[in-house]
């Protein structure tokens, strides 16, 4: 039976010691949105661009941005609270960032997510940034970085320029090894695509036509033609630290050998998005995937009438071998010929990821 389709909102988890530039990288996003309504979360409430808040909105424990974007100032205890008023229909967001307190155990938000019983949000990632040229020294004050590192889903090496280009290609070695197998990507001013950890939103034409002040014109009336951060366009190449993989297939995958592919995808492999037909193993339902980092999800829909029969999925990494992913993706195709008696059992490896993500208890504690 096909569960009820709920619209889920993937709730990002931003995380990083004091200093490390996770407050830059925050306002990165919300500067660079691109009509996305954003929901965050902070613990450090006086770190974030206060100025800009007061004139978009009204400064207090819940913060409108006039342009769809809500700031909410919590403590741990408050997380679900603050969900269910983020993910009423009248907020209308699109995605919610958690940024964690520079002294917070990221774990234990992670595991609040994936426990959480709010049927309307989804685990989207953890994301650790790492200080290029502080790390030696925050790594040796702070040795639970290792830790934090170890249950990353995307690490985010930050202030690059800040180092040489040997000192950058030691660092990247050394955070690889210890966040294994997530991807890392190089930053300097909190300058990542936003597009590696939410999709952009398409609104229908003049929905925010009427609106007030947004942080978008608020910056470039402060930054002029120089662009939204004031460091001219390298915004333009931000790209450069992934690559994105598009497969299509008009053949159904076998679900044991794309399950095998998903149990053994490479260290890098960050995001995965779309849609997957399993033929004879469910011919009423097209599967909808989510993975970010280790965490899995499907999500069964109903073929639309007339639908053509396709397998649409966009992979997203850092330092991945986009040939062998799509030779291996390739290889998951069913074979042709009659239904095979076992294609409905052939479903279970799927189903174990149907409606839940995997068992918080899963989230390693330590290194």
């Amino acid at each position: 039976m096909t569960p009820p389709r709920t619209q889920q909102i993937p709730v990002v988890v931003l995380a990083g010691f004091l200093g490390s530039g996770k407050t830059t990288l925050l306002n990165h996003l919300l500067h660079n949105r691109a009509g996305t309504r954003i929901g965050v979360i902070v613990n450090d409430f006086g770190s974030i661009e206060i100025d800009a808040m007061t004139v978009a909105g009204q400064v207090g424990s819940t913060v409108s941005l006039g342009n769809g974007c809500l700031c909410c100032a919590v403590d741990a205890s408050e997380l679900d609270t603050f969900l269910e008023t983020l993910t009423r229909p009248s907020a209308r967001l699109d995605v919610i960032v958690i940024e964690a307190s520079g002294l917070a155990e990221p774990q234990e938000l992670v595991r609040m997510l994936l426990a959480s019983e709010n049927p309307h949000i989804r685990y989207g990632g953890l994301v650790e940034v790492v200080d290029a040229a502080e790390f030696d020294g925050v790594r040796e004050r702070h040795p639970e970085l290792d830790r934090h590192l170890a249950v990353a889903d995307l690490v985010v090496l930050n202030k690059t320029d800040r180092v040489g280009e040997a000192e950058r290609e030691r660092l990247r070695a050394v955070v690889a090894e210890l966040s294994r197998p997530a991807a890392v990507i190089s930053a300097a001013y909190g300058r990542i695509d936003p597009e590696l950890l939410f999709d952009p939103a398409l609104r229908p034409d003049g929905e925010e036509k009427i609106r007030q002040l947004t942080f978008e014109d608020l910056l470039r009336e402060e930054a002029g033609e120089e662009g939204s951060d004031g460091h001219g366009d390298h915004d333009g190449h931000l790209h450069a630290a992934y690559e994105s993989v598009d497969f299509t297939s008009d053949v159904p995958l076998d679900p044991r050998r794309f399950i095998a592919f998903l149990d053994s995808r490479p260290e890098g492999l960050y995001r995965i998005k779309g849609f997957v037909d399993f033929g004879a193993g469910d011919r009423d339902n097209r599967y909808a995937l989510h993975a970010v980092g280790r965490f899995l999800r499907f999500v069964p829909q109903p073929w639309a009438r007339d639908e053509p029969r396709l397998t649409q999925l966009v992979l997203i990494g850092s330092g991945i071998d986009a040939g062998a992913l799509r030779e291996g993706l390739a290889a998951c195709r069913a074979e042709p010929g009659p239904d095979a008696p076992d294609a409905e059992r052939a479903m279970w490896g799927v189903l174990r990821y149907v409606q839940q993500d995997p068992d918080p208890e899963d989230v390693p504690a330590e290194v």
